[in-house]
């Protein structure tokens, strides 16, 4: 009879088990099994899910040091707004209000960190947009090691999307940190909403307002042309004061690089310092006036085009035979950085400086490691630009998410603050009036004459 009791006690159990379940709603539309390198942004992307959506679903996640390992089974949730999305919503019991609760100041609790950014794969600013986020998520795993927990929620904010539609998702005023947006015509009503609800808003990117001026919240990283103009003649004469300057004109007509050289040339003539001008079609003697024998020659063309730079090099090593005591140096644009390949002996030979506000030396070992768990991540390689968009996304966010760990709502992005050195793009914000925080930092690539690349950080 034992036996026959036993199983009669556990079919009951079983029963009443299943009984049980089959009174709840389930709320996730199957378990996955973790496959070998699957991500977390891989999953919900394959599933039409936000990584709030299958975060959320899976509480677990929002654990400090939690890691997606082969074999784990994770719930996938049906995607919001679908009928059986809309069904479970409605089916699940009624949970009481909760009472208001006063929260712990940031520095002791994770950092939330909403991006509003054109996540998509319908153009080039989704797709740049999307890698950039996807550095975003590398920081946080980063800064999960040593302790740092963020909570990340992701809107596509597209060239055509109302922003004010995104702002009234509750989600977003909790936000302590919001990165975004990358069009103009939305950093006003962010902007706004930021100073309402006291949100740090990071804009990542070049834009043409100036709200930056008159709102206390916002981080401008990047500078309009003038004033990056003028942070580069500054220090264009703190290296060169003593240097004889000479201004090559390339006869493009499509250059904006004028705005640079007047620039130059009117701190020049202030501080009573000595420059030429010629041309790049002037005979080889008269191009060899232009230079001094006694001084330290620095040369600058008023374009960025890598065709009339293949032109100055071979007038300047021809020179070179006839005057070969002649000290050189080329001072250039952020765009010589893309001719890497094709001019880098002579970047070299004549000890080049480019002027930029980021940087990242491809063969380094830090750049190496980046772009290897980049692709076991997403399992693919970076966008081929120069400037790569997923290691500004670490960088941004590495360096915000800390310094708001680190000093709460005091952060303020100054030099020194919160110690990081960047991979690609550094960091030095200081205020503008009474309004936000403008990014200061900037650098010189030097291409030494002992093949060697030397980053000058100011």
């Amino acid at each position: 009879m034992k036996p026959i009791l036993r199983y009669f006690l556990v079919l009951t159990v079983l029963c009443f088990i299943t009984e049980t379940a089959c009174a709840q709603v389930q709320n996730y539309k199957e378990l996955h099994k973790v496959k070998r390198k699957e991500t977390i942004f891989g999953i919900a992307r394959e599933n039409g899910l936000t990584i709030d959506e299958l975060i959320n679903a899976n509480p677990e996640m929002k654990q400090p040091g939690y890691e997606l390992r082969k074999g784990d089974y994770i719930k996938i949730p049906f995607p919001s707004g679908s009928a059986h999305a809309a069904a479970s919503a409605t089916l699940q019991p009624q949970m009481p209000i909760k009472p208001v609760v006063v929260e712990k100041d940031m520095r002791q609790r994770e950092i939330r960190v909403g991006v509003m950014l054109p996540l998509h794969n319908e153009n080039g600013d989704g797709r740049r947009m999307t890698e950039y986020y996807r550095g975003v998520l590398m920081a946080c795993d980063s800064l999960r090691i040593h302790g740092i927990s963020t909570d990340i929620r992701a809107w596509n904010v597209a060239e055509n999307t109302d922003i004010q539609t995104v702002l009234r998702d509750p989600r977003a005023e909790e936000c302590d940190l919001i990165i975004g947006p990358l069009y103009t015509k939305q950093v006003k009503a962010l902007g706004d909403f930021a100073l309402a609800h006291d949100i740090h808003v990071l804009i990542p990117f070049s834009i043409n307002s100036n709200e930056v001026f008159n709102n206390s919240n916002l981080f401008q990283v990047f500078q309009n042309g003038n004033q990056t103009n003028q942070s580069y003649v500054f220090r264009f004469f703190q290296r060169f004061k003593d240097s004889h300057v000479v201004i090559i004109d390339c006869n493009d007509s499509t250059s904006t690089k004028g705005s640079f050289t007047t620039v130059l040339r009117r701190k020049l003539e202030q501080e009573g310092a000595e420059y030429t001008i010629t041309n790049l079609k002037s005979s080889e003697a008269k191009f060899k006036q232009s230079f001094s024998t006694t001084k330290h020659n620095v040369v600058v063309l008023n374009t960025s085009r890598s065709q009339e730079l293949n032109i100055a090099f071979a007038k300047l090593n021809g020179m070179l035979i006839t005057a070969p005591s002649l000290k050189i140096s080329m001072f250039g644009y952020p765009e010589w950085l893309m001719y890497n390949r094709q001019h880098l002996d002579n970047f070299y030979k004549f000890d080049t400086f480019i002027p930029s506000t980021y940087y990242m030396n491809p063969l380094s070992p830090r750049a190496e490691h980046f772009k290897k768990k980049y692709r076991w991540n997403f399992h693919q390689d970076m966008q081929p630009y120069h400037q790569r968009y997923a290691v500004t996304g670490f960088d941004q966010a590495y360096f915000m998410i800390k310094g708001l760990h680190m000093y709460g709502s005091h952060f303020t992005g100054a030099s020194g603050m919160v110690g990081y050195t960047p991979l690609q793009t550094p960091l030095h914000f200081e205020r503008i009036g009474n309004g936000g925080m403008q990014n200061r930092a900037a650098l010189f690539v030097h291409y030494t004459q002992d093949n060697h690349i030397e980053i000058i950080n100011f």
